[in-house]
Parts: structure tokens; sequence; C-alpha cells
């Protein structure tokens, strides 16, 4: 297989699954104003005390979306970009077997950075249903 075919071939699944995460976003994105509008639609026969429940009752369904939106999104840049990692320090060591250690090594550095960020969001995700 020669580099400029598979060049290509990363780039063109690179570009699906961005595509795939652009059209999952505009999901949750658009399915958001259906908990926002629920609240309206009950009509003006509620009192304060209802009304104030009711929107915290959808706020607290908007956050749980809001936040798993984040950590899906995150997860799964996070598994595209290890299997990266992982293919290129493979290929690596097929090239240079003497680089061995100096190659894994790098590699475990940087899937400890990528795992890093996917507990940043878990933790931001936490902190979007609970303090916010």
């Amino acid at each position: 297989m020669k580099t400029t075919e598979r060049t290509f071939r990363s780039k063109k699944f690179m570009s699906a699954v961005l595509a795939i995460a652009l059209v999952a976003l505009f999901i949750v994105m658009t399915g958001l104003g259906v908990f926002a509008d629920a609240a309206v639609n009950e009509g003006d026969k509620t009192s304060a005390a209802e009304e104030t429940t009711a929107k915290a009752d959808d706020s607290i369904g908007t956050k749980a979306i809001a936040a798993g939106a984040v950590v899906c999104i995150v997860a799964t840049a996070a598994a595209i970009a290890m299997g990266m990692v992982v293919s290129k320090a493979s290929e690596s060591i097929a090239r240079q077997p003497e680089a061995d250690s100096k190659i894994r090594s790098g590699m475990m550095l940087g899937l400890v950075f990528i795992e890093t960020v996917v507990i940043y969001a878990l933790i931001v995700a936490i902190l979007i249903i609970f303090v916010l």
C-alpha cells in the first residue's frame, strides 16, 4: 500500500467520523428545545411554585443531556485519538525494532495525556449536573 493511499484513507475516515459527530451534535442540540418547551405548553393555570418546580425539573433534564453529550463527544474523540496513537506506535516499532522501548514509553505518555482529557471532561460533566 502506498503512502498516499494510506493518507487518503485516513483523511477519508476522519472526515466520516467528523460528519457523524456533527450530525449527532445537531440531533442533541435540536432535541434540547423539546425539553425547554414543556413548561410553556402547560398553560397559565399553574401557580408560581409549580412553575418554579417545572423549570427546575426541565433544567435538570437539560443539564443531564448536556453532560451526556460532553462525555460522549470527548470519549469518542479520545477513542479515535488512542487508536491513532497505538497504530502509529505499532508502525514505528515495526520499522525500527531497536527503538522499541523509546517508542513504547512515548506512546504510554501520550495515552495518559489523552485519558487525562477524558477525566477532565467527566469532571466538567459532573459540575454541570450538580453545580450549575
